[in-house]
């Protein structure tokens, strides 16, 4: 068990937890944002990041700290704390993304490990090799063997209080990313970042990404706090979190505002096109989109960088509530309708539902059915699967409708899209209690017959009769030929 870091409250695959930082002496409550400072340019000010946006944690550069010989030298003199003038947790990375745009590094792990804990990193990172993409199997395997005997090396290096983290490469096979997640969970680090993803998403491709991150979470263990490296657009939290991320890092608050562009939890858009702020931080009441635009460079740089941060710490402290209030794929649907990659993303992730099903809270508030992809979330799994443990008589009759009159069936138990069929006495309970559509989309349709299937499966020796509200035949398909169909909408 993993002393740094305890969960506190779970929801699908999301939680919230707590990442004690000994050497700054604090406590991070995740989900958590990482904004990323360049030592050589303060866009926000890291004071300003923690007094004014509630930054609790940050990331930096340990690397370029160390090429760069007059922050280097203040960096060993002052230490990383005292440089950036910040009160809160400091995680560094180590150089394996200059490594993974340039192809060289002139530091080792040994080396760059000493050089975090000298500086008064509290979270410090290996040298590892970022994997892009769809690469051969072989190189990806090579790389990742790599990467592994620098974990290990890792672990030797004398780091005291100092956090280290062990990033799970793998590139786009998952049984590499799995592997590399249990490999890992197997050593004494501590911080578990998922690396070379973000060709993932600046391409798009948040489907695989999804993947990616499922593989490596069946590799950790449920105590690893799990870091999505470079997932840095508010568009994505929600999303990344549902999979069992629990860092972000984001460099793109000060990026996009560099190239004038505007962060929403719907995406990005171009300053220049906007007639309308549609945001009520202290940036956009104060400012028209003409104000912004009248602005010198460096100053609406900065507006913009200010804007772009208010929306990504209030995407993540929506993010949180709705954990505690347990409809958090709620909001991972409302934001998969952003963009079609993210509705990908969003099927990608019930794919994994099974996995999910396992962190997933047994009761919660309401279940909402509000799309096909509902009907595929880790409740309706859960219900199907539990559909074995029912004591179910000789004949039974599942039904839309009302109960079955005088003594053909022994009893009567409702069918309710998407979950199917369950006894009546547990119509008040979670996730039975669902707020479903008038208008049942096909999908809802199609796993409440996979319920009935299941129960049929399951029951070999019962007779049963499904009442329906004249189901598609395609549905009825989907429902084994022992069970007797009775249309209700026929009289």
């Amino acid at each position: 068990m993993r002393e740094c870091f305890e969960l506190r409250d779970t929801d699908a695959g999301g939680r919230i937890g707590e990442l004690t930082v000994p050497r700054a002496d604090v406590t991070v409550e995740t989900p958590a944002l990482l904004p990323v400072i360049n030592p050589n340019l303060d866009t926000i000010a890291p004071r300003r990041l923690a007094d004014e946006f509630g930054a609790e944690i940050l990331i930096t550069n340990s690397y370029i700290i160390h090429g760069t010989d007059d922050v280097r030298e203040r960096a060993l003199e002052d230490g990383l704390h005292e440089l950036l003038d910040f009160p809160g947790a400091i995680m560094t990375d180590s150089g394996s993304f200059q490594l993974s745009e340039y192809g060289d590094i002139d530091v080792t792990t040994e080396e760059i490990l000493e050089f975090q804990h000298e500086i008064g990193s509290d979270i410090a990172t290996p040298v590892d090799i970022p994997t892009p993409p769809d690469v051969p199997r072989e190189r990806a395997e090579a790389e990742l063997e790599t990467t592994q005997e620098r974990l290990e090396i890792a672990e030797g290096v004398d780091t005291g209080e100092m956090l280290v983290s062990a990033p799970v490469q793998g590139s786009t096979y998952p049984d590499l990313r799995e592997a590399a997640g249990r490999h890992a969970d197997g050593t004494d680090l501590d911080v578990f970042p998922v690396g070379a993803v973000v060709p993932l998403m600046n391409d798009y491709r948040y489907d695989d990404m999804v993947d990616a991150v499922a593989a490596a979470k069946r590799g950790l263990g449920a105590d690893a706090p799990v870091h999505l490296f470079g997932a840095g657009h508010p568009m994505m939290f929600a999303l990344g979190v549902a999979m069992g991320c629990d860092l972000f890092d984001s460099a793109a608050y000060a990026l996009y505002a560099r190239d004038d562009r505007y962060l929403t939890v719907r995406g990005t858009r171009l300053l220049e096109d906007l007639e309308y702020l549609p945001c009520s931080c202290s940036v956009c009441t104060g400012h028209s989109p003409d104000d912004l635009r009248a602005l010198p460079d460096d100053e609406r740089e900065e507006e913009l960088a200010a804007h772009n941060l208010h929306v990504t710490f209030a995407e993540i402290r929506r993010i949180k509530q709705a954990i505690r209030a347990g409809n958090l794929l709620e909001l991972v649907e409302q934001r998969a309708r952003s963009h079609p990659t993210m509705l990908d993303g969003y099927r990608a992730l019930l794919d994994h539902a099974d996995q999910l099903e396992r962190s997933d809270p047994v009761s919660k508030g309401a279940f909402f059915h509000v799309s096909s992809e509902s009907a595929r979330r880790p409740e309706v799994v859960r219900h199907h699967r539990r559909l074995e443990r029912l004591s179910v008589p000789d004949s039974l009759f599942l039904t839309e409708g009302q109960p079955a009159r005088g003594d053909e069936f022994d009893d009567s138990w409702r069918v309710e899209p998407p979950f199917g069929p369950f006894p009546r006495a547990l119509s008040r309970s979670y996730p039975l209690t669902a707020e479903v559509p008038e208008r049942t989309d096909r999908a809802a349709l199609s796993a409440a017959a996979d319920g009935v299937a299941r129960l049929a499966e399951v029951n070999p020796d019962a007779d049963l009769a499904l009442g329906h509200r004249g189901w598609p035949a395609g549905v009825l398909e989907r429902v084994p030929e022992s069970v007797e169909l009775i249309d209700l909408t026929s009289d």
